[in-house]
Parts: structure tokens; sequence; C-alpha cells
């Protein structure tokens, strides 16, 4: 395991050099002025200067220092280990009011951390008027490629503290005023450099590396492990944590993946509207990343029923992204949405009983002929499947579901141009959201791939514009494959990437394209079976849905 500084306990520190560069701070954060992949010197990056606050201006400059540390897992796979600092930077801990807002789809009440400007200066008079030290900071819009550009909107934040139970201690007399709060560290603001960055980047060379690449459920779909538990039981040179996942039991069955997801060259769930996924293709030896989207189609005889889910609760998709889903056919993250007319199909990879309630079911056979029809519930048979209706879909599968009758479900995945991608048996996706760079281009779509709303901004500004712990892929000029990983939630250690920064790092990294995969406290890097960062939630390593793991050549 890395200690806090960057050093590796077994001295294996090769190629370790220290990089120092003045930069400029500004509205965007420059977060690597080089690519750790060919470090060396030292380099100049400047970002353009904005102001960030109308009370208390940014300081204008940082002394950034960066520590790279190189281990060679095995021929072909490296892992380079840096810490950030950026000396002058003093975050602080404050007091952020809430705004009134609404929930654009559903209409209901809620709170946002930003306003307009006139519920801004409305506030900050209010507040010092009630004797308090109010500010006023203007938030811009990151470079989004699908969102406005210039003033997102208004914070209003009261005090400057030291500590958090500080910051607490003024919170309870701003609450008591009658304001909506919450206890924010200014680190992680993407309007100013972080103090200090965790960082492990992957590096996986297909035409050196003898092994192979691949997402994986470990053969359960409906169940959470660690990175680390995969890693050690499959014997795993290095692994990641995969895809978004559910992990409530009100969203659907704990584990099973919200997006698209195949594994052994068999797809087991489906699209969220059209989202970044990585193809891992021939064992990942030709990895590429695209947007993707998935058509499942049940056919009795002449008729025909589209399947909107597999292996997934009917009636609700986490994620949103399926037509007819309520309140939203697009996809919109960390929701979920209804659909009360849903057809899903579930595969020998679900291992857990099925779903029960209304509606109706259909087994079927290795040759898709129906075994049974009835009630919803029971277990999938080996090397068959199970087709589950609610609403219409149930009236169409008693229809036709009649015992010895045959209901093939034909699978479709298409790219964002129409390409239909055909899966071999070596090959596996792993999905998530958003893209975050697209031929060699920064190219950031999280209004389009739904973690962020420009019409409300009670939706996803944490998410997106608000520094995270974060797990990225990328694939360089070469067709290297990249695999990241920010720490955050750390405050003083590690506070994470903005999903601008996040862009900005792979890039630096020359990656050609890349992707965010899920991030917060799934966020993990396991290396030779031991996790190598600091994972956030305070419980541990946390256990999620499918993984990415680095496998070695085997033998014989």
């Amino acid at each position: 395991m890395y200690d806090q500084d960057g050093k590796h306990p077994r001295g294996a520190g090769a190629d370790r050099r220290i990089l120092r560069t003045r930069i400029a701070l500004g509205a965007a954060v420059v977060l690597a002025a080089v690519n750790p992949l060919t470090l060396s010197g030292a380099a100049q990056a400047v970002a353009p200067a904005a102001p960030v606050a109308l009370s208390a201006p940014a300081p204008t400059s940082a002394f950034q220092q960066t520590r790279w540390e190189t281990d060679t897992v095995a021929p072909g796979v490296r892992v380079r280990t840096g810490v950030i600092q950026n000396k002058g930077v003093t975050p602080v801990w404050t007091v952020t009011i809430q705004a009134p807002a609404v929930n654009r789809l559903t209409g209901a009440a809620t709170w946002a951390p930003l306003g307009d400007r006139a519920w801004a200066d409305t506030t900050e008079r209010g507040l010092r008027a009630a004797g308090f030290e109010a500010r006023v900071e203007r938030v811009v819009w990151d470079e989004y490629t699908d969102t406005p550009r210039g003033t997102m909107g208004w914070q209003v934040r009261v005090g400057s503290y030291a500590t958090q139970a500080e910051a607490q201690s003024a919170n309870q007399a701003v609450t008591a005023g009658g304001f909506r709060t919450a206890v924010e560290w200014t680190g992680y603001d993407g309007r100013q450099l972080a103090d200090r960055e965790s960082v492990h980047v992957a590096v996986i060379d297909p035409a050196r590396f003898r092994g192979s690449v691949a997402s994986t459920h470990d053969g359960n779909v409906a169940d959470r492990e660690t990175t680390s538990s995969v890693a050690v039981e499959n014997g795993s040179l290095l692994a990641v944590n995969g895809g978004f996942f559910i992990t409530s039991d009100a969203d659907g069955v704990q584990g099973t993946v919200a997006g698209i997801a195949a594994y052994d060259g068999e797809l087991e769930s489906m699209a969220v509207g059209s989202r970044a996924a990585l193809i891992l293709a021939d064992g990942g030896r030709h990895p590429r990343i695209a947007d993707l989207s998935t058509t499942v189609t049940a056919r009795a005889k002449s008729s025909t029923y589209a399947v909107q889910g597999i292996n997934r609760l009917p009636g609700k998709v986490r994620n949103c992204g399926r037509p007819g889903g309520v309140p939203t056919g697009l996809a919109r993250h960390d929701t979920t949405c209804s659909l009360p007319d849903d057809l899903v199909k579930f595969t020998p990879r679900f291992r857990a009983a099925l779903p029960e309630g209304a509606g109706t079911q259909v087994v079927l056979d290795s040759k898709d002929r129906v075994v049974s029809a009835g009630p919803r519930g029971g277990t999938v048979p080996a090397g068959g499947s199970v087709l589950q209706g609610i609403g219409g879909a149930a009236d169409w599968l008693t229809a036709h579901g009649r015992k010895g009758e045959r209901i093939p479900v034909q699978e479709v995945i298409r790219d964002s141009a129409g390409r239909r991608i055909e899966l071999g048996a070596h090959d596996s996706v792993v999905s998530a959201a958003p893209t975050l760079v697209k031929n060699g281009r920064i190219a950031i779509d999280a209004a389009t791939e739904g973690t962020l709303d420009p019409l409300d901004l009670s939706f996803g500004f944490a998410w997106s514009n608000v520094r995270q712990p974060r797990t990225m892929a990328g694939i360089d000029g070469h067709g290297r494959l990249l695999l990241v990983t920010v720490d955050g939630r750390q405050p003083g250690v590690s506070e994470g990437f903005t999903l601008a920064e996040a862009a900005r790092f792979m890039r630096s990294l020359g990656a050609e394209q890349a992707l965010n995969l899920d991030g917060g406290g799934s966020s993990a890097m396991v290396v030779g079976g031991k996790l190598v960062n600091i994972t956030s939630d305070a419980t541990g390593e946390r256990a999620v849905g499918d993984t990415i793991q680095i496998l070695p050549a085997r033998r014989g």
C-alpha cells in the first residue's frame, strides 16, 4: 500500500523524478503540467485568469510539486503513482447557503448549492443584517460540450475557518437564522487549485503484454464484491472498479449494473440512453471507447415486443434512459425511473432469486423454447433464460408464452455512428459516464449523458463540478490502455477531480479517447492483490458491481 507521501514501502520507486512548475490560478485548473508517461524536465502551464469571488480574490499563483514513482508490474504493465502538491494554496472550511429550487422533472421543491444573482444579493444582505460575514462567489460553466458558457450561478458563503469543527459551530448560528446550509471544504471547488492530489496511473501496452484485460462481474451479476477480492480470486496483476451499479433495494437488485455491460461476449445489462463505454475486444488487445446504445427484441412467430432490460428489476430503471420511462426517457444519473410496461430478460449469470410480484414470466431452454409460463419467481435454469413482463409486456407474454413455442431474443449493440458492435467470446464491455476525451480533444458531454442538467441547478452540480474521487479509462495514441484513479474527499490529503479536471488530466497523459468510470467510494486500484489507493468510504473498500481485471497469461 502507498503512504500519504506517495512513497512505495517496497522501495520499488524506479524512475523517481521531481517536477516543479509555476502555474497561474484561474477559472480552469491545470492539474498535470506534463505527461507522467514521458516525464522529463519542467513544464510551464498557464490557465486563463477569471474572477471567482466578489469579496475575496483568489491568490494569483502557486508552486506545484509533483513526484512520480514507477512500478513495473509485468512486461507491458506499469503503474505510476503521483502526488501533486500546490504550495501556497490554502483551502478553508466555510458555510455555503443553499438556494430554493424546483426539480425540473418532478416539480418537487428542493435545494441547490447556487442560485441566480438576485437571490445571491438578497441572501448576502440578509446575512450581513443578521451579523454574519457573507460573500458572493461567481460560478462559471466548466468546459462541457453541451452546456452554456459563462456564468452558471452564484454561491453565497459565510466565513473562512481553519477546522471543520469551527465551521460547524458557525453553521449552527447560521441555520438558527433560518438559512439552509452546508459545511464545505473550499479545496473541493473547481475554482481554485487543489492543495494535494494522489493519483495512480496504470498503463497497459497490448503490444508487449501477454495476458488479457476483461471486465467481469465474477460470475454473478446480482452480487457485490470488492475490487481487491475479485482480483485476489482471479490472480490478477492489477484491477480497478468498473461501471455504475445498484446500491439500494429501493432502486432494484443490489449489484446489478446500471448501464450496458458484457462479459465473455454475452450482453448482461442494457444501455441507459447512449452513454460512454469501454470495449475490451479480444481480451483487451484492441480497446476502444464509444457511446453505445442497445436494442433487444423478443419475437414470437410474427409478433415482437421490445425488451427494455436485462438482469434488472422489472419496472425500475436506474439512471433512466429507456423509452417510455417516467419521469424521463433520457439518461439521468443516480435517478430511478419507472416503466409501467416492461419486458426484462434474465440470464444464467443472474444467480439470485428472480423478482416476484405482479406480472408474468416464461422460462426458456437453451433453444429459446418455452418450458413453463406463470407467476414471476424462482431461478434462472442453467443454459436457459427467463422473460418477465409487467403491464402490457405481461399481456404479450401471456398471449405468446405457450409451452413449446419459441421466443428468440435478438440483441443489437450500436455506437453513436450507427455501426453495429459484434461481441466475440473474448470481448467485454464496461460503461459509465460521461465521455471525457474524444479524437484527442476534451469533449465532456455531461448533459447528454445525464450527469448534470443546464436547466436544473439542483441536479448534478456536486457530482460534476465538485472534486470527487474518480476512476477513468483512456486509450492513448499508441493504443495503450490507461486506467487512472484519483483519491478524494480527504481534505489536505487528496481532494479528487472535477469532470473537467479528469478530462484535462487524461488528455495530459496522451489519451485520444477517455471516459469517466464509477467513482466516489467505489474508486479503487489494486496491484498484486493489494489496494494501493486510499478509498473514501469510512467503512473501507466498497463492494461494487463489475470491475476491470488485468490477468496474467495462463500456462498450459
